[in-house]
């Protein structure tokens, strides 16, 4: 059967930029050559970062791209086997077992057999990503990693070594073909060297200017362009700022967004007040923008951007 050519793997790092950007996702040469790499050695791709530097929207462009099924694992502490790989029906295996008694069976192995097998299976997404025989196979995105504990790392790793999990009572399932891997950290912990090794490993960074309005310009079209202009300007600027937390990308979109919505045609001391919980999600960052530094963030964003024309 021909593999449809939505679903086809990229053939070069140009046509890897090109896919990516048909979903509006704009990525520069060395991230588009560590993806394209990833896709066709089949090796997962382990993406570091600050939040909200695009790492998990990554995941769900090539998805789209590819029209790749996108199984999403959110990691958490205290994530167990139970809730990020399979669990057992157990209502329904007592359920066979007392049908089973009451109809007189007794041979256990077989009784063993019925309750132990695949309809009593619940797949979560470690096993969805496994895939299913004769369809293509998914974009499994494991989000946010370092967020899990030691013990969790090192079960994910026969995973990304075979692509396969080992059920005690069941067996071993093995995938027909490797899913698309993209493992994301926000670096709040260190990830173990031997996970690492089996991926392919990116920094991804914060946009610079150029790339940001292109984002601004793509995603929040009705935008503007003086006032995209000076949105990402001001943004440049708050993030070399020894802030608590950086606005990301996604938050410069909500701003963006919340200053169209407002009919604003340029920034304005009043207007960034007012609009900050858009972009900064701390009160101590809020408070200090407000302030006489916002005022003269502002004057330099203006002054900047007259200069350059």
């Amino acid at each position: 059967m021909t593999e449809p050519k939505a679903s086809r793997i990229p053939s070069s790092i140009d046509e890897t930029i090109t896919l990516l950007e048909d979903q509006d996702y704009l990525a520069g040469r060395q991230l588009a050559t560590v993806i394209f790499l990833a896709l066709r050695m089949k090796r997962p791709l382990f993406l570091e970062g600050e939040a909200g530097v695009g790492k998990t929207e990554i995941a769900k462009t090539l998805a789209k791209a590819l029209d790749r099924r996108l199984i999403r694992l959110q990691c958490y502490e205290g994530l167990d086997v139970a809730s990020a790989v399979y669990e057992w029906n157990y209502p329904a295996q007592m359920l066979d077992i007392r049908l089973s008694e009451a109809a007189g069976v007794r041979d256990r192995e077989r009784l063993e057999a019925d309750i132990f097998s695949e309809r009593h299976l619940i797949r979560r997404p470690v096993l969805q990503a496994l895939g299913e025989p004769g369809s293509a196979a998914p974009v499994f995105l494991i989000d946010e990693l370092d967020r899990t504990d030691e013990a969790f790392e090192a079960f994910l790793l026969e995973v990304l070594s075979d692509f396969q999990v080992t059920i005690p009572e069941f067996g071993t399932i093995k995938a027909h073909e490797p899913p698309i891997v993209i493992i994301t950290t926000n670096r709040t912990r260190e990830i173990h060297d031997a996970l690492k090794r089996r991926c392919l490993y990116h920094w991804v960074n914060y946009p610079d200017a150029a790339q940001e309005l292109e984002i601004i310009r793509r995603k929040v079209p009705h935008c503007a362009d003086a006032l995209s202009q000076q949105v990402v300007a001001y943004v440049q600027k708050l993030r070399r700022l020894d802030l608590f937390k950086n606005p990301g990308i996604a938050e410069s979109i909500d701003w963006a967004t919340a200053l169209t919505e407002l009919d604003k045609l340029a920034l304005d001391p009043e207007t960034i007040a007012d609009t900050l919980g858009t972009l900064l999600k701390y009160q101590d960052d809020i408070a200090r923008i407000q302030g006489s530094e916002g005022q003269t963030l502002l004057s330099d964003v203006k002054a900047e951007l007259l200069a350059t024309g």
